[in-house]
């Protein structure tokens, strides 16, 4: 039986969520034949005060991203 631990830094909508469930639990089904009833999923919404990289909070960190930064927001 999978078990797959996801942690999100920030909320995520319950639609957002509902997809990340299915579309991990068809992968795990497609990728090592389990059937989709096997697949347990636990979500993590972790608050970007309760978060941190390179050395500062992700709360913290300013509006304009630094480059390369994996966890600053997408440009819009």
């Amino acid at each position: 039986m999978p078990f797959i631990d996801i942690r999100l830094a920030g909320p995520a909508s319950r639609e957002q969520k509902a997809g990340i469930v299915a579309d991990v639990t068809a992968s795990m089904v497609a990728r090592l034949g389990k059937p989709a009833a096997a697949v347990q999923v636990n979500i993590t919404e972790l608050s970007l005060e309760n978060y941190g990289a390179g050395g500062q909070l992700i709360a913290d960190r300013n509006a304009a991203p630094v480059q390369g930064d994996a966890h600053a927001e997408p440009s819009q």
